[in-house]
């Protein structure tokens, strides 16, 4: 089992600034599945592999 640091989870803001997008979107993915995320107490995080993950399948939805 690998140890995880805090740079591997991104904070719903982090992710915002990120992709460019606003605050309801973020969440819009978040809620509909198309970008992974997990609930830590209350806080939601994304993993950074998520968000590569989403990049590398909208830039293949649009070519």
């Amino acid at each position: 089992m690998t140890t995880a640091t805090t740079d591997e989870l991104l904070t719903v803001p982090e992710v915002m600034a990120r992709l460019k997008l606003g605050r309801s979107t973020v969440y819009d993915l978040i809620r509909s599945r198309r970008l992974t995320s997990i609930t830590v107490g209350r806080a939601r995080r994304i993993p950074v592999a998520a968000v590569r993950d989403f990049i590398t399948y909208k830039m293949g939805e649009a070519a």
